[in-house]
């Protein structure tokens, strides 16, 4: 099959096995400039995509194209990954480096040019993250938030037109958060941001597209506001006694919020439909289930 480009991420009928469990399962998308939330539940394949997207993992079966070019031929790939920025869940650095090193040193790897021009980049992402005073500390020295932060940079180093973060916000206190949606914020007017997260405020914030992935598949490709609307009229806050079997938990006033599937209507008398948030609205999507407190 030979695929159509039409924007900076396509692919189609991806699929990723280890042994007979498919982490990834005929998973069809197309990027575009801008931010795209990927969403799941622990185990439902995003960081398995996230590492396709990335050239770090090669698909059992299916297609990609990344930034107009094919991954599976070595010289293409090459090409990906210097246009190609990525932070991994659990990034890993050399302890005894110091940040402006560690940073040089990808550099290097990237091939971003000769010393001065290396170096002039290190102190811009820096400068970026909010570590350019940190540039001599070891990384050892640095607080985990520290260390998000540089791996935050090594991955926007080289202005990357595609951007992978794959739970970026781990580790950071909400000053820093509201750093790092202002600068991705900024970064998506040029360039395709993939942002795979639990943080359901941090998709809320910043992302035009949403990806929610359950089992491997995709179960919605859409705009937040599309998956909020399938949302209404199943989200009800209310006193008394919500019931077994349903999504709910109790608000600092006492009363219950309660998520409701399709076929059902209000949870009881007292209770009264409210306007869904993006989390209801995930939460209804994928069928969490179960009571607060049971």
């Amino acid at each position: 099959m030979s695929l159509t480009l039409t924007g900076p991420v396509r692919l189609r009928g991806v699929t990723r096995r280890y042994g007979t469990r498919a982490a990834l399962d005929g998973v069809d998308l197309d990027l575009r400039p801008g931010v795209t939330g990927l969403l799941g539940r622990n185990g439902a394949g995003k960081t398995t995509l996230m590492r396709c997207l990335a050239t770090d993992l090669d698909p059992t079966s299916g297609e990609v194209r990344l930034l107009g070019r094919d991954p599976g031929r070595t010289s293409e790939r090459t090409e990906i990954r210097r246009r190609l920025g990525y932070l991994p869940q659990n990034p890993d650095f050399y302890p005894h480096f110091t940040a402006f090193a560690l940073l040089d040193y990808m550099a290097v790897l990237k091939e971003l040019g000769g010393r001065r021009a290396r170096h002039d980049e290190v102190r811009r992402v820096l400068r970026q993250v909010g570590l350019y005073d940190r540039r001599h500390s070891r990384v050892r020295r640095l607080s985990g938030g520290m260390r998000q932060r540089l791996a935050l940079a090594s991955a926007l180093m080289g202005d990357p037109d595609l951007l992978l973060l794959d739970e970026p916000t781990v580790g950071l206190d909400p000053e820093q958060r509201i750093r790092f949606r202002n600068l991705v914020s900024h970064l998506a007017t040029r360039s395709t941001v993939v942002l795979s997260t639990h943080q359901i405020e941090d998709v809320a914030a910043l992302c035009g597209h949403i990806v929610c992935l359950d089992g491997g598949r995709v179960v919605f490709d859409g705009a937040p506001g599309d998956l909020v609307d399938r949302a209404r009229g199943h989200v009800w806050e209310g006193t008394g006694d919500p019931g077994t079997g349903l999504t709910s938990w109790r608000l600092p006033d006492g009363r219950h919020r309660v998520l409701t599937p399709e076929t059902a209507g209000a949870p009881g008398p007292s209770f009264t439909a409210v306007e869904p948030t993006l989390e209801d609205a995930y939460l209804l999507l994928i069928g969490v289930s179960g009571t607060e407190g049971r």
